[in-house]
């Protein structure tokens, strides 16, 4: 079974349900909620289990091995990133990282993959993103940080105990379970608000968006399979892989889409870009590609139409 900590969450969620389509059976926890989404309902009994965990008390991490043959780890659980004391959140997230990296050497675990973020590339100049470029030491938000520590973490503990470790550098990811007015860009909080027939307000200190901005977009059905497919391959050649599109998408080209896929719309967006923010870069997913088979299936009008669907059947 592969265990998914975070793994009620969205790209958790994903990621589970890209896993049991491969044949595999998972363990997912859970901090909060243990009621599984609609798509990991109904699988036959033994394929899915939910554990509850506050991923920070080893006692009970390390029992979740006792109920269950844990042969893989997908470490994804996060706590609050806007916690205002870095180190109350950097305490936190490592102390997770830390047990989930000990269960793992326990538990004899042939694969460990821990979620970095595209965040790791601030600083990096060249284009598109790639995962052998050096990384500036420098960390303008907590949550850069520790990823980049936990790169380092990851791969010191799975050298030491034997296991095979893989960071995850997550793109831009949006999709069903993700936060529909996110702190980090503009376009979930664009198509909630145009779903529910409310303002797209984007005033301060919700981001701004531009018509010619650009973000590393992937959405969540095609991160959690590619997360799924390293999980699964029988030879990975690298230790780090960039997990998205492989694509920048334009914030106009996203508006547009959600305004044929949501009648009445009208969304505008202020032409060029934003004066105040770098030139957007993306990942590339050479890598992901060539060790997984991995392709996106969801372009941004594909999942324009899938997202506002979902909302519409969960809007409260």
């Amino acid at each position: 079974m592969i265990l998914v900590t975070g793994g009620l969450g969205s790209i958790g969620s994903h990621t589970a349900r890209a896993l049991l389509d491969l044949g595999e059976s998972v363990v997912l926890t859970a901090h909060r909620s243990t009621r599984p989404p609609e798509h990991l309902a109904g699988e036959p009994a033994g394929r899915v289990a939910v554990e509850p965990l506050d991923a920070t008390d080893e006692t009970a991490f390390l029992d979740i091995g006792k109920r269950h043959e844990i042969t893989g780890i997908v470490h994804l659980a996060a706590g609050r990133f806007d916690l205002p004391d870095p180190v109350e959140y950097l305490r936190a997230e490592s102390a997770a990282l830390f047990n989930a990296l000990k269960a793992a050497r326990e538990w004899g675990v042939r694969r460990f993959s821990v979620a970095s973020s595209i965040g790791v590339y601030v600083g990096v100049d060249e284009t598109p993103w790639r995962e052998d470029a050096p990384l500036p030491a420098v960390a303008p938000h907590q949550i850069h940080a520790f990823k980049k520590t936990a790169e380092l973490f990851t791969a010191l503990a799975g050298d030491s105990a034997g296991f095979e470790t893989v960071s995850l550098r997550i793109g831009t990811i949006w999709g069903p379970l993700g936060l529909p007015d996110s702190p980090f860009f503009a376009l979930p909080r664009l198509l909630s608000a145009a779903v529910r027939g409310e303002d797209p307000d984007l005033t301060p200190p919700r981001p701004p968006a531009y018509a010619d901005d650009a973000t590393d977009l992937c959405y969540v059905k095609d991160c959690g399979r590619a997360i799924a497919l390293l999980m699964a391959a029988e030879r990975l050649n690298h230790r780090v892989y960039n997990v998205s599109s492989g694509r920048p998408v334009r914030y106009g080209d996203a508006v547009a889409a959600i305004n044929a896929a949501v009648p009445g719309a009208d969304i505008t967006l202020p032409e060029g870009r934003n004066p105040d923010q770098p030139q957007g870069n993306h990942l590339d997913i050479t890598r992901l590609t060539e060790d997984t088979g991995f392709q996106p299936e969801y372009d941004v009008e594909r999942a324009v139409s899938d997202y506002a669907a979902w909302l519409r059947r969960h809007d409260s």
